[in-house]
């Protein structure tokens, strides 16, 4: 089973694909589907929708803005912790952004999906729209784009179910 978190989501759609891979599961993630990228997905966001305040590329990387990035991915947890976070992240290449699924995972295996409904980083309709049209399982739970940290049951509780409904 494979989870995927953010971006995360792509990687997990396209290796999801493998033979020894019996589900997949989406945590706040991106669901693309065949010849889709996350740049594709996040052109047209829909209006009044939070817009993550990514700083433009340097050297074909990509950060997340430090002083906007608690209130748009960690806005429920502790201001430390947010703060470390925006200070420890790692960068991520432009590149990946264009990167396009070719079969993605969740056509022919089961797909659970949960939605984070105080996400400002991806909005939480976009993710709704792409569980269903994944055919997820979904729940939804309170938390940020950090909800693996803000929520930790509501993410290995669905993490489980996934995993007792495929062994």
């Amino acid at each position: 089973m494979l989870v995927g978190h953010s971006y995360g989501g792509v990687v997990v759609s396209e290796a999801g694909t493998h033979d020894a891979v019996a589900a997949v599961v989406y945590i706040a993630a991106f669901a693309p589907d065949k010849g889709e990228s996350v740049s594709m997905l996040i052109a047209d966001p829909p209006p009044g929708a939070p817009v993550p305040p990514i700083l433009p590329p340097v050297d074909g990387f990509l950060l997340l803005d430090r002083e906007r990035f608690a209130a748009s991915f960690a806005g429920d947890l502790p201001a430390s912790q947010a703060a470390f976070m925006a200070d420890s992240q790692l960068p991520w290449g432009v590149e990946a952004l264009a990167g396009t699924v070719s079969a993605p995972a969740w056509r022919t295996k089961p797909s659970w999906y949960l939605v984070a409904a105080d996400d400002r980083m991806t909005p939480p309709p976009a993710q709704r729209a792409m569980a269903e049209r994944a055919a997820a399982t979904t729940v939804e739970s309170s938390g940020s784009h950090a909800v693996y940290l803000s929520q930790p049951t509501a993410v290995t509780d669905l993490i489980k179910k996934a995993a007792q409904s495929v062994s």
